[in-house]
């Protein structure tokens, strides 16, 4: 049955880049092994198997488990968010899936991702995006906030209330194809709405997230200062997966 990031792409969770390898799971195996692109992984935990459109793969709790171990913590954070939103799991069940197992690679790491995963974060974008507003020292910020300005009600990604600092996390999808111009014009009367109600608004897309410095500068020139000193090494691991081209 398909695992990992194979696994993830066909249950519609989210894959960084390009992963370099197909992931299949057989526990029936005495060790794992590689052939060309396809690697072969076993357990000596079991795996549960669940079908979509008649192909197996490991359970939506293993994917998310498996992953949480091996990605950088950023992304692990994303596909947990993910997990959590579209398929009504909770932290509570992810951790016990992956603390009952005998495998302890990664455990550290896979406790760490699933504490702070959340179903609130509507986007890989999002979940990376508040994962690098931690490690850039910033406070935590109020997630999909609404905010009610002429009788019509706005919602933001990131909120700081006591700063009037608003955080968007760009994607660009909206405003492709024939809505295009209607998704601009809407947005557009949000923002000169939120201004007007006194609000400051930073704007990045998942590239600056990704790449910190664009998250971090639209921050910082919105008024929001940092309260902790940036944690360097957990910021370099974001744009580092090697799992994917």
């Amino acid at each position: 049955m398909f695992s990992h990031e194979s696994a993830a792409a066909l249950l519609g969770l989210p894959t960084f880049g390009h992963p370099r390898l197909i992931h299949i799971f057989d526990g029936r195996r005495s060790r794992s092994a590689r052939y060309g692109d396809v690697a072969v992984h076993t357990s000596a935990d079991p795996h549960t198997t669940q079908e979509t459109a008649g192909i197996r793969t490991t359970a939506i709790e293993d994917v998310v488990v498996d992953l949480a171990r091996v990605l950088p913590p950023a992304l692990g954070v994303a596909v947990a968010d993910a997990a959590l939103r579209s398929f009504g799991l909770s932290a509570t069940d992810l951790l016990e899936r992956g603390s009952v197992q005998r495998n302890r690679f990664g455990l550290r790491r896979m406790a760490w991702v699933v504490n702070r995963a959340t179903p609130l974060s509507e986007s890989p974008g999002e979940s990376i995006s508040r994962i690098v507003i931690e490690w850039c020292g910033f406070p935590r910020p109020a997630l999909q906030t609404e905010h009610e300005i002429d009788g019509r009600v706005y919602r933001s990604d990131f909120c700081w209330p006591e700063r009037q600092v608003i955080g968007e996390s760009d994607g660009w999808l909206k405003y492709q194809g024939d809505g295009a111009v209607d998704a601009v014009r809407a947005e557009k009367r949000r923002e000169d709405a939120l201004r007007r109600a006194g609000w400051r608004i930073a704007r990045w897309d998942y590239a600056g997230a990704i790449g910190v410095e664009g998250l971090r500068s639209a921050l910082l020139a919105a008024g929001l200062t940092q309260v902790k000193r940036d944690e360097t090494a957990a910021l370099a691991s974001v744009a580092r997966n090697a799992r994917s081209v």
